[in-house]
């Protein structure tokens, strides 16, 4: 996880949100190495995890990732858990909770989901105040720095699929 936490460390250089992930072969060594890089790439789908998993998979020469383990700082969401699977990990570890986004128990169990075609271990809360603290650090920094105090986080009311009225 410490790995994980210095790659988060990084993002916030290219206005992205700390997020960091690792990802360690079956044999225990480091497979792949990043962090979120949205706003740098301009690519919704460049989030630390799925940055692993591509470039892992792009070393390997395949695309099946069985026996490796995604190590990342905050809880993966349904697009990245739904990698994760796809990939065939055999386990994910992650530090914080994402209780509005997160897929792997907070919101969704997507890699433990029976209904799916491959199941993994989860491993939960390791080093979980270091990285909610990061987090926090972040948008308490972000926020202070506007004027409304959202920080430009979307703060924008949820709506059912009718939509308003």
């Amino acid at each position: 996880m410490e790995a994980a936490l210095a790659e988060a460390a990084r993002a916030p250089a290219h206005g992205d949100v700390p997020v960091g992930a690792v990802l360690v072969g079956p044999d225990g060594q480091l497979a792949a190495a990043d962090h979120n890089r949205r706003e740098e790439l301009q690519d919704p789908t460049a989030h630390a995890e799925m940055l692993v998993l591509s470039a892992a998979a792009r070393r390997a020469g395949m695309w099946r990732l069985e026996g490796h383990t995604l190590v990342v700082t905050l809880e993966s969401c349904a697009m990245c858990a739904g990698a994760a699977v796809a990939a065939r990990l055999e386990r994910i570890v992650y530090g914080a909770a994402d209780l509005k986004a997160g897929a792997a128990w907070s919101l969704y169990n997507i890699p433990q989901d029976r209904r799916l075609n491959h199941r993994m271990e989860l491993v939960a809360g390791v080093l979980e105040r270091e990285c909610a603290s990061v987090l926090a650090d972040f948008f308490g920094r972000l926020r202070s720095r506007s004027p409304d105090g959202a920080g430009g986080v979307d703060e924008r009311p949820v709506l059912d699929q009718a939509g308003p009225g």
